[in-house]
């Protein structure tokens, strides 16, 4: 019966990498359960998980085999014929296999296999004690652990992402004989660097969790989460609001700290002036503080700071936290005020001496193309073409503003706000000018996976023509992604794109759209190139070289049509991981990827009703037998009559699936000009007796060539409708 005790490994560190440290963690987990369990060592981790703090990484499991099992071995050796000469004595090649196993050869065994008989040498041998295997485990767990920039410190030649101070490795209650980086494993932790500045008696390993929170060490990840979230709620509730915790500065705030506790802080209320995204971010992402909020979600002049100390005097720690916050925000209320003296208007004209990228021209070129697409789509979609093209034209101003500069994050925020206050849209009423300042802001949603599309129609517009025009640069210049790298985000415009057609049910012609945009976008293209011809011709002229003539436009200008075909595949690429995180079978997808719709509205309408037809008992047979028509036609190539004559049809199940045919075309025939594709395939759902009659009593490949061709034709004409809406052969592999 395998005997269980509890195992503790604590690796004691100065303070780790904030943001590899979760990470580290897992991984020095991982690779310690991975070793034991190499090893056959019994290991029931229960509910463990990885443990960390700023200062160290542990591993705790409450139960692991103290021993290994029996190690039983099979090595295979020469078969008889190779293992025994004639007189049936062994040959040198089974003497030097026994004299490897260190038997006889008489007390090998022997096995069989599909060559033959040969001999074979089986050992068992009593298993290691864990405690002599955990150095070795030990070992190959840091080896293995993604550590980012390894440091060196001392005379030795350890390294590691912070320098090693104390080791710890329990199994059970006894002190594992081991050691890592040069330190001897005990059972002697630390406690808080300023709270509890001594060593921790660990007298087994399920006192470890309770020993350092004695000591002001909360080593469980969970523990110290839920206490910050505790303190901040608590804090910010005493302020007058409630703190706005997001999870990335949580999580950060939680590999700082190992005794949490919060300091309520203020600031002049007169910053409250600046847009709030701004004193945001300066909080989270510089200081790590949490905002307070009023009911209205409004920033209030308060903020919660977490110390990693339980200070004898908050006031100073107070005091502290409100310093370093105050010139950030000295510095953002600048950059709004100077933003606001000097408008949009300007901002904008700022745009032209701005390259957006070397092939396509300015900032201010990138705005033109977009407008020109924007007020295309708007007219498409019922929004106001006019106010489209003027909020097209003011998106990118805020890219000049010292606000942007300073926190890049804030782009289209920040434009919302000068937008919403510039005189320069005084003449706008109310409404508009509100909606094309939130408009601004919109267009670059959604930011990151997870967040919702644009909510306006302006919004949405602007959204579209931004990364159509995005895409369309990206590709007439050459900078479509390879592996990893996509400086220009074309995958996530790509999604982006996409999201926004099919969320906001535009029934918009992507192909159309594209087409506009790589026109637009090849002839930036050819502009700049031609431009910079002529420039190096002069540079040239002035040097005294004379530069031979090219081609107008510089050679072969790029594809239009090949380059939209190629953004369409691109955008599908990005939309099949779209649809399967919804869920979305591969086969389904497939099958209406293969009719390439021009409207991604429409596809999405497709992919519902692809759903809704697998799930008839009818899908499966259907799918296997449009399969099965689609290869009989390509064997038969266009050797097939052009319609069905109804006088060669001499087999009443031919017969009777051509008047099925028939009226499923007049059944079918306004569903599908009017998109309802569930409604399509449920009537072609009901041809599946008549298709299985024809198939079973039914010749296709008949000697009469008139009727060969003609059933041939009847098959094309019911492939055509049976792929009408998608592929569905795709179903059936």
């Amino acid at each position: 019966m395998t005997r269980f005790a509890p195992l503790l490994i604590e690796l004691g560190t100065e303070e780790l990498p904030v943001r590899a440290l979760p990470g580290l963690a897992q991984a020095f987990f991982d690779g310690v359960v991975d070793g034991l369990g190499k090893r056959g060592i019994a290991v029931e981790p229960g509910a463990a998980r990885p443990l960390y703090t700023p200062r160290r990484l542990a591993v705790l499991l409450p139960r692991v085999g103290v021993r290994q099992p029996e190690q039983r071995s099979e090595v295979l050796g020469p078969y008889l014929n190779i293992a025994l000469d004639a007189d049936g004595q062994p040959t040198r090649a089974l003497q030097g296999f026994a004299a490897k196993a260190g038997v006889e050869w008489s007390a090998l065994e022997r096995t069989t296999d599909q060559k033959g008989e040969r001999f074979v040498h089986r050992a068992v041998k009593p298993g290691a004690d864990t405690a002599t295997l955990l150095p070795e485990i030990l070992g190959e767990a840091l080896a293995a652990m993604p550590v980012p920039k390894p440091m060196r410190w001392g005379d030795h030649a350890h390294a590691f992402a912070r320098p090693v101070h104390w080791l710890v490795i329990l199994l059970g209650e006894d002190v594992v004989d081991g050691q890592a980086f040069g330190i001897a494993a005990d059972r002697m932790s630390r406690g808080h660097r300023f709270m509890h500045d001594r060593t921790v008696w660990i007298a087994r390993p399920e006192d470890y969790i309770d020993a350092l929170r004695g000591a002001h060490v909360l080593v469980d990840p969970e523990e110290r989460r839920a206490r910050i979230v505790e303190e901040v709620t608590r804090a910010a509730h005493a302020a007058g609001g409630a703190a706005r915790i997001e999870p990335g500065n949580l999580e950060e705030v939680n590999c700082l700290v190992e005794w949490p506790e919060a300091v309520t802080c203020s600031f002049e209320a007169e910053y409250l002036a600046v847009p709030q995204e701004a004193l945001v971010a300066t909080m989270e992402a510089n200081q790590k503080f949490f905002p307070v909020l009023g009911a209205d979600g409004r920033l209030r002049e308060h903020f919660v700071g977490i110390a990693n100390i339980l200070s004898r005097d908050p006031a100073e720690v107070r005091k502290g936290y409100e310093r370093v916050i105050r010139p950030r925000f000295a510095d953002a209320r600048f950059f709004f005020v100077e933003d606001m003296k000097q408008g949009m208007a300007s901002m904008n004209a700022g745009l032209r001496n701005v390259t957006y990228q070397q092939k396509l021209g300015s900032v201010a070129d990138k705005v033109a193309r977009v407008a020109a697409l924007a007020e295309a789509i708007a007219a498409r979609v019922g929004v106001d073409a006019a106010l489209a093209r003027r909020t097209a034209e003011l998106s990118k101003a805020d890219l000049q503003s010292r606000m942007v500069g300073e926190f890049p994050e804030l782009q289209g925020i920040a434009g919302r706000y000068y937008a919403s206050q510039d005189p320069a849209l005084d003449g706008l009423p109310h409404e508009d000018r509100l909606a094309v300042a939130n408009a601004i802001d919109e267009a670059y949603r959604p930011r990151q996976a997870g967040d919702d599309i644009a909510l306006s129609g302006l919004g949405k517009v602007l959204a579209i023509a931004e990364r159509l025009d995005t895409l369309a640069g990206g590709f007439a210049a050459g900078l479509k992604p390879t592996g990893n790298k996509d400086p220009f985000a074309l995958r996530r415009n790509a999604l982006g794109l996409a999201r926004t057609i099919i969320e906001s049910g535009y029934a918009l012609d992507l192909d159309a759209l594209l087409a506009a945009a790589v026109n637009q976008a090849t002839h930036a293209v050819g502009l700049t190139g031609a431009a910079t011809r002529q420039s190096d011709a002069a540079e040239a002229e002035r040097k005294g070289v004379r530069l031979a003539d090219s081609q107008p436009g510089g050679g072969p200008m790029p594809n239009d049509t090949a380059i939209a075909a190629e953004i369409y595949d691109f955008v599908l690429d990005r939309l099949r991981g779209y649809y399967a995180d919804r869920g979305v079978p591969p086969q389904h997808f497939a099958a209406v990827a293969e009719k390439r719709p021009p409207s991604l509205y429409d596809f999405d309408r497709r992919i519902a009703a692809i759903g809704s037809f697998a799930a008839l008992p009818e899908a499966a047979a259907l799918a296997a037998a449009d399969k099965r028509i689609r290869n009989i036609l390509r064997k038969a190539g266009e050797d097939t009559a052009a319609t069905v004559d109804l006088q060669l049809l001499r087999e009443p199940a031919e017969r009777a699936l051509a008047e099925a045919v028939e009226a499923v075309y007049a059944e079918t025939g306004a569903a599908l000009a009017g998109g309802d594709y569930v409604d399509a395939l449920s009537h072609l759902a009901r041809l599946r007796p008549q298709v299985d009659a024809f198939f079973d009593a039914v010749m296709v490949n008949d000697e009469d060539p008139a009727l060969r061709r003609n059933r041939l034709a009847l098959l094309r004409r019911l492939g055509d409708r049976l792929g009408s809406v998608a592929a569905i052969e795709q179903l059936s592999t």
